[in-house]
């Protein structure tokens, strides 16, 4: 998995019932775009996330 800062991260739901969560990475803190990452959240709450096989980065845009 590759990033950059601005890039946003999708976490798909892994269960029926929860919400899929969609956040913007602030920093990328592993080697060449490599996790972890450090993501704000559409509610607010930052965290450092070691990306699953349940997540997906989008690129950003509007460049």
């Amino acid at each position: 998995m590759h990033a950059i800062v601005g890039d946003r991260l999708h976490v798909h739901s892994r269960a029926v019932g929860l919400d899929e969560r969609i956040g913007e990475i602030l920093e990328v803190r592993g080697q060449e775009g490599a996790p972890p990452y450090l993501v704000r959240f559409s509610d607010g709450h930052e965290g450092l996330v070691y990306p699953g096989p349940d997540c997906l980065v989008e690129p950003r845009t509007g460049d």
